[in-house]
């Protein structure tokens, strides 16, 4: 496909949808929707298609076949709304992680565990940044700046991948793109691939309908974004959530049937002169506000924490979370560690007694390649620990620990298993493993 007939229709098409959007404000008439706006984008694709047609026939040359004006027509859609030359990688199933180091040094990670050089996405390092920066300002609740005053950005995409961006502070602009390849994921479907057995499955189930505070932890990529969607999805549809992130991922308000009632709260970033920042921890605050039966923080990586503990020891009970963490146990000095750098300065032992009331099961989830499948990248949880109460320090005891495989199995007995019980969990009648 030229890229350049493509970049140039597509120009002439996003000036017919401005001048659209102009005429509607002034006359009164209410904005389009982002659906309504995509179908009269592709009303106006075609028409400017069939005067490129008609301008090819007139100059003497051979117009577009009937398959080459598709891929054009796709290629502009694709321009505007979606993710330009990326989009045939985000449209493959099995693509896991897509990196750009440049806009010709394209990295490819599949399911498989196969890693694999791509073609390149844009026709220069100028082009990429503008592709995210289109993509900036449609993919958010608000536009994002990328520019050399903002080099940093994070954002989800329109297939829920997130995408993390940088410029000006590496040679050229790096691009990760981590897919999101489960989005309306079950506890049952993550027993299907392994990550889980039924017994965590139904132990997990039974904390959530217990209104247990969890946080799940792990390394980068090893699906703890995954896992906290299935305990959403435990959730009864009845319940009023309220999710708050950095960058929209979770997506839980696009299911109806699961969960009717979800407002989605995103950071927003401060313009060029400073002003307009809305932080998570103000999020998580205001979050409070709102009637939440229940607050799903996204990913706790700063001085949100101390907000979003209070708020669980304060009622909000159920409240489910996700933070970096090198095992399940180093989770209380990740936790203490962000507290002390946060705007109070929590000191250590406030911090610790704040995380013995406020957590009550801390689930690990480790990646590792298995290499009898291959290489195939293994997801799974290895450790589910309980906090018994403080004694200087956080007390807890692993009540799931890692079995031979590395899956969890049942390892120590569970302090609320009364509540569990009484939310339909039925302990293993050996209280061995599988």
């Amino acid at each position: 496909m030229d890229q350049a007939l493509v970049r140039a229709l597509r120009e002439e098409v996003a000036d017919i949808l401005a001048r659209q959007r102009r005429d509607d404000a002034t006359a009164g008439v209410a904005p389009m929707s982002s659906e309504d706006e995509r179908q009269f984008a592709r009303a106006v694709i075609n028409r400017v298609l069939d005067g490129y047609a008609r301008s090819e026939i007139n100059a003497g040359r051979t117009p577009p076949a009937p398959q080459d004006e598709e891929d054009l027509s796709a290629g502009i859609h694709a321009a505007l709304f979606g993710v330009g030359r990326l989009q045939p990688l985000l449209e493959d199933l099995d693509v896991e992680n897509i990196d750009i180091n440049g806009h010709d040094n394209v990295f490819v990670q599949y399911s498989d565990g196969r890693e694999v050089r791509g073609a390149p996405v844009a026709d220069s390092d100028d082009e990429l940044v503008e592709l995210v920066q289109i993509l900036a300002a449609y993919s958010g609740l608000t536009s994002r700046p990328f520019d050399s005053a903002n080099p940093q950005l994070d954002l989800r995409l329109p297939d829920g991948s997130r995408l993390s961006a940088v410029m000006d502070v590496c040679a050229r602009p790096s691009i990760s793109v981590r897919r999101a390849r489960l989005s309306r994921v079950m506890l049952d479907d993550l027993v299907t691939y392994g990550s889980v057995t039924p017994e965590i499955a139904a132990f997990l189930s039974a904390a959530v309908g217990a209104r247990k505070n969890i946080m799940i932890a792990g390394a980068t990529n090893a699906g703890k974004t995954t896992l906290l969607r299935a305990l959403a999805n435990e959730i009864p549809p009845n319940e009023r959530l309220i999710t708050v992130e950095r960058a929209l991922e979770l997506g839980l308000g696009e299911f109806a049937d699961l969960h009717p009632n979800v407002v989605a709260f995103e950071e927003r970033l401060p313009n060029s002169e400073g002003n307009g920042h809305v932080s998570m921890a103000e999020l998580v605050r205001r979050s409070l506000r709102m009637n939440p039966s229940r607050v799903i923080v996204g990913e706790v990586l700063g001085d949100e924490i101390v907000t979003m503990l209070n708020a669980m020891s304060q009622g909000n009970d159920g409240s489910l979370s996700t933070i970096h963490a090198n095992s399940s146990l180093e989770v209380f000095n990740r936790i203490s560690t962000y507290a002390i750098q946060s705007r109070e300065r929590l000191p250590l032992e406030a911090s610790q007694m704040l995380i013995a009331g406020a957590v009550d099961l801390v689930v690990f989830v480790q990646k590792q390649n298995d290499f009898t499948t291959g290489g195939r990248l293994r997801r799974f949880v290895t450790s589910i620990r309980e906090v018994n109460g403080i004694d200087g320090r956080v007390l807890s005891s692993e009540v799931f620990a890692p079995g031979p495989d590395g899956l969890a199995v049942p390892a120590a007995p569970v302090s609320c298993m009364d509540d569990l019980v009484a939310a339909g969990y039925q302990a293993p009648s050996t209280g061995q493993g599988y």
